[in-house]
């Protein structure tokens, strides 16, 4: 059995539909568009705001750079966002709604879930896919 590495240097960046354009995301292991163990990272610039949103899969969130700025709820709400420093790591039930600002400066995540990896903005007219 190989033992599988990912380096920085071998993370691959790519934009990804359901994320304003500005936003990043990398796999790392597995495939989310499937059933099974997923890590992806999600690089996130200055001021690029993720409003309510839900995944149906549990997920652990790992904060790898920045500030995470993460609230629950169904409507954006600065007030409720809990500031999260790298190495926090929190888990996230499926279904959960949940909004991210990235208020002062970017950050990365790291999620860890089983997938189908999936994502439903609470109001549809958020949704950079329309």
């Amino acid at each position: 059995m190989k033992i599988l590495t990912v380096l920085p240097e071998d993370v691959d960046w790519k934009p990804f539909a359901a994320f304003p354009p500005e936003v990043r995301l990398a796999v790392i292991a597995g495939e989310p568009s499937r059933a099974g163990a997923y890590t992806i990272r999600v690089d996130v610039p200055r001021g690029v705001k993720l409003m309510p949103h839900r995944h149906p899969e549990d997920r652990m969130y790992t904060v790898l750079q920045g500030i995470f700025y993460v609230g629950v709820g169904d409507a954006f709400d600065a007030d409720a966002l809990e500031a999260l420093p790298p190495g926090a790591v929190f888990f996230l039930p499926g279904g959960t709604p949940h909004f991210h600002w990235a208020r002062s400066g970017g950050y990365v995540t790291q999620v860890t879930a089983i997938g189908p990896l999936g994502l439903e903005y609470v109001d549809p007219e958020d949704d950079p896919r329309r």
